[in-house]
């Protein structure tokens, strides 16, 4: 009687599906009427499952083929899928991108951006186990396929899976991409070293048994219960150590090896006595990986010996928690393998990575979350128009991208496209996107790129680079743009010339000139001048004298401010000349309202003065000076439409309160006047303030005003 047919693979996993979770199950059932290539599902579930992956991301990587097969099945049933699911799917077709830049060809040294940017817009790890399982599967089937097709594959793996499947520590799928690769790639090589290994196969396995065994009675002697394997030698490590150490087959001592696993630290280093005592070892050949561990924490005991019948063995020793940690990723030494370097952050990251590939029982139900929040990533992963890949620290922008591909594609840089869309300088895009920098012929950087009201630069590299451009220019022309720029920051505070002759010393300069220039070149914002100011500005000797009447302000807290000779007084800052913290003061004692506080400079204390002279005393800012003052500030400008929505959005991100406005608009010319009255802390908030509202479309000036 003849019988039944097998079913096939796919139908065997549907025939489970009452005993599989529902996410699964349900594509299972779906999946049953597609066209999908079978073979390769089937093996990408095994080997998910081989990896304990949970039912969503196997879910997920049936969806992802139906996705591909039937879009349109994809568009009408993806909506109904929960949102954990959807984002493994789509995560699985942003790497698609990565694909596609992968098969330009992209220059040599690319490929670790491009791992980097498969990690950067992956967020969840899962996907990254689909990925590894999909391109296994597929290298397994790559045979059946056209030789170029074949070889591409290969490339991909080779580049991209594989490594990433060493730093996971995913040693299950990590030697099998590799050799698959291998065989494609340098098939002669392959299968040479495929023949030797053949060839010398039975005396090889004859020579592991023998071993095996002696080594076993050994340890058994000295009381030491262990368990021993031969660890299996594959075709492109050796491959990789005859190239390393320019050796040849017959001259690699560890294609014999074994591996000792033994309950605690004390038994590996007692086993590593009985193999000392049995066979001699090799000088030179033993590292002490469980003492000092690899720098990825890798931990392990290596010796290699001459063993029976002569010939060379290697020996490694560790704990069951050791091989699980090693095999799992934990220890996984990507950075030993590939003789690269990471930074401190990224390995840091890539090492909480492979903690998640340690057995976590049966509840997942954090996993998502935890995932979700660990694997922000603080650099950016932005393509150039071939395809290479250059990170940046995020918050960059689209110009310092331009320094980093080159300084002079920097320097000659007037636009940029994201995505194929113009965009300002001060654009700021997210990791995968494609920038394609415009540049000028004869371009040179512009003063403004230094300025960080305008927000052109965010990277330190890319503003010594514009730095340095500047210095090569002339120094009389450097210290002419400083003037100007130093005049026109006291003019819109308001300061006089002689609030500020201390600066230079408060920056390690001997003269104004060299404040001037590191003030054009950058190297000093308008900011820190305000702090300084604010800090170092004293009090100037009174010849003046206050006014009448001040407008009613707000009490001082009296630590604010230091009066001399006398006690606690009631204080408050007069309106006629607004001071702020770092203007030199003097104050005028009133009747009933205590001290009124006025500029040193203030028209109107000086005619107080010389009317009740007695009544001048000396104040100063105390170390308390720290809660808000009033300030007015005028702007003049073009109107235009949402002028004024811009200039108040301004001022409320600057931390700075509006308690009045008025605005006047000259129609015959368009230009438009507006002032304020501002609560802001110091002369560092307004001089920023100041900026960013002069950076505005359509502004022409911005100035404090009120003062005299």
């Amino acid at each position: 009687m003849a019988q039944p047919p097998k079913p096939s693979r796919l139908a065997q996993w549907r025939d489970r599906a009452g005993t599989l979770a529902p996410p699964l199950a349900d594509v299972l059932e779906v999946a049953e009427s597609q066209l999908l290539n079978e073979a390769e599902c089937c093996d990408v579930l095994d080997l998910l499952a081989m990896l304990g992956c949970d039912a969503q991301t196997q879910a997920a990587a049936l969806w992802f083929e139906l996705a591909r097969v039937d879009p349109a099945l994809w568009a009408a049933r993806s909506g109904k899928l929960p949102d954990e699911l959807r984002r493994l799917v789509t995560g699985q077709q942003a790497a698609e991108q990565v694909w596609a830049l992968h098969a330009q060809r992209p220059p040599e040294g690319a490929a670790e951006g491009l791992r980097r940017l498969l990690l950067a817009i992956v967020r969840d790890l899962r996907v990254v186990f689909v990925l590894l399982a999909r391109q296994l599967a597929r290298m397994r089937a790559a045979a059946a396929l056209p030789p170029e097709q074949a070889a591409a594959l290969a490339r991909l793996t080779r580049d991209i899976h594989a490594p990433l499947a060493n730093r996971l520590g995913i040693w299950q799928l990590k030697w099998e991409l590799e050799d698959l690769a291998f065989r494609f790639l340098q098939p002669e090589v392959y299968r040479r070293i495929a023949k030797l290994l053949d060839e010398r196969r039975s005396d090889r396995e004859s020579f592991i048994r023998e071993s095996l065994d002696e080594l076993q009675r050994a340890l058994a002697v000295a009381g030491i219960h262990a368990e021993l394997a031969g660890r299996p030698k594959h075709i492109y490590s050796i491959w990789k150590k005859m190239q390393r150490k320019a050796l040849d087959f017959s001259d690699l001592y560890d294609i014999r090896a074994v591996r000792v696993l033994v309950d605690n630290i004390t038994d590996c280093y007692g086993a590593l006595g009985v193999v000392h005592a049995r066979w001699p070892h090799l000088p030179n050949e033993f590292d002490d990986y469980i003492a000092r561990p690899k720098p990825n924490g890798y931990r392990s005991l290596h010796t290699a010996v001459i063993g029976p019948a002569g010939k060379t063995l290697e020996v490694q020793i560790r704990t069951h928690e050791m091989h699980r940690a090693n095999e799992l990723g934990v220890a996984a030494h990507w950075r030993y393998k590939e003789g690269g370097s990471g930074d401190a952050e990224f390995e840091a990251k890539i090492a909480w990575m492979r903690k998640l590939l340690e057995p976590r029982g049966d509840d997942d139900s954090t996993l998502a979350a935890d995932l979700h929040t660990e694997l922000l990533e603080d650099r950016v992963y932005l393509l150039t128009p071939k395809g290479e890949v250059f990170d940046l620290a995020r918050g960059a922008t689209v110009l310092d991208f331009a320094y980093m591909v080159h300084t002079e594609v920097g320097h000659r840089c007037r636009g940029a496209k994201v995505n194929g869309r113009i965009v300002p300088l001060t654009f700021q895009p997210q990791s995968g996107d494609r920038v394609e920098i415009l540049t000028t012929k004869l371009g040179e950087p512009s003063r403004d790129w230094l300025s960080p009201h305008h927000g052109y630069l965010h990277t330190s590299r890319a503003k010594d680079k514009v730095r340095a451009w500047f210095r090569r220019i002339a120094h009389d022309a450097n210290l002419s743009v400083g003037r100007n720029m130093f005049e026109r920051e006291l003019k819109r505070l308001a300061l006089s010339s002689a609030d500020v002759s201390r600066l230079p010393a408060h920056f390690h300069l001997q003269t104004q000139d060299e404040l001037l220039v590191a003030l054009a070149l950058g190297e000093i914002t308008s900011g820190q001048i305000a702090r300084v100011l604010q800090e170092a500005a004293q009090p100037a000797p009174a010849a003046i004298a206050p006014t009448g009447s001040t407008a009613r302000l707000p009490a001082l807290d009296h630590s604010a401010l230091t009066i001399e000779g006398v006690g606690n007084l009631l204080t408050t800052l007069a309106r006629c000349c607004q001071p702020l913290p770092g203007d030199p003061v003097r104050g005028f004692i009133t009747k009933g309202r205590g001290v009124s506080v006025h500029r040193a400079d203030c028209g109107s204390l000086a005619r107080l003065a010389r009317r009740d002279p007695d009544r001048v005393i000396d104040v100063s800012w105390g170390s308390a000076a720290s809660q808000a003052y009033e300030v007015d500030i005028e702007l003049r400008g073009y109107d235009r439409k949402e002028l004024q929505k811009d200039v108040t959005g301004v001022i409320s991100n600057a931390g700075a309160h509006i308690i009045a406005s008025s605005s006047r608009l000259f129609a015959q010319t368009g230009e438009v006047e507006m002032r304020f009255t501002l609560r802001v802390r110091d002369f560092e908030q307004l001089s920023t303030l100041l900026g960013k509202l002069l950076a505005l479309p359509n502004v022409v000036d911005v100035r404090r005003v009120g003062v005299g």
